[in-house]
């Protein structure tokens, strides 16, 4: 039999040879449109997703030289709204005050991408409808079926499930993969990384 290493190293080498590449392609094209016409690009995501947001809140500006943010790098600005305005509309709240309009994108790290119905980050479905008003631009690196993310995406990749004992991991696994992909792409480049510009 199998250990339990060989068997999630399989299922995540699946996961990448099995995800719709045209989608990842899409997503890094329309990315670049959005910083090529001056827009703000907004990365939220909730639990481990949040972390991996403000990691690629830092590689998007150094490596592609977009004007990037996460709500979440700002705790004291999050923990208020939450406190104040509740955790439904804590992410819809900051896009407003962060004025998003239509150059902007935001982009989303999700499990499940958001649903109001099963009351399952709410707080990201607000955001999206919010973004969606002003006329920004939505994406999304999601699981499971994609969830409200995938509904009203620009573009969007869905990581594929191999094993429904594992979602979350895999899910949030392929995505720091996936937007290293994106922050490589030539598309989206335009800084190198330090250790391959050692000479």
């Amino acid at each position: 039999m199998a250990s339990f290493t060989t068997t999630f190293i399989a299922e995540s080498q699946e996961i990448l040879s099995t995800v719709d590449v045209d989608s990842i392609e899409a997503l890094a094209h329309g990315l670049a449109e959005v910083r090529d016409c001056g827009g703000r690009l907004f990365i939220l995501g909730v639990g481990g997703s949040a972390g991996h947001a403000s990691h690629a809140v830092n590689d998007f500006r150094k490596l592609c030289g977009f004007e990037a943010y996460a709500p979440t790098d700002n705790v004291s600005e999050l923990t208020a709204r939450i406190n104040d305005e509740g955790w439904d509309g804590c992410y819809a709240s900051w896009l407003t005050t962060s004025r998003i309009s239509t150059r902007d994108g935001v982009l989303v790290f999700s499990v499940g991408g958001g649903n109001e119905e099963k009351r399952v980050s709410v707080n990201l479905v607000r955001a999206l409808q919010t973004a969606r008003k002003a006329g920004a631009r939505v994406y999304g690196i999601v699981g499971r079926d994609g969830g409200y993310t995938r509904r009203v995406a620009d573009a969007c990749v869905v990581v594929p499930v191999v094993n429904p004992q594992r979602i979350t991991p895999h899910t949030e696994g392929a995505c720091a993969v996936l937007w290293h992909l994106l922050v490589s792409h030539p598309a989206l480049q335009v800084a190198a990384t330090r250790w391959e510009s050692v000479a």
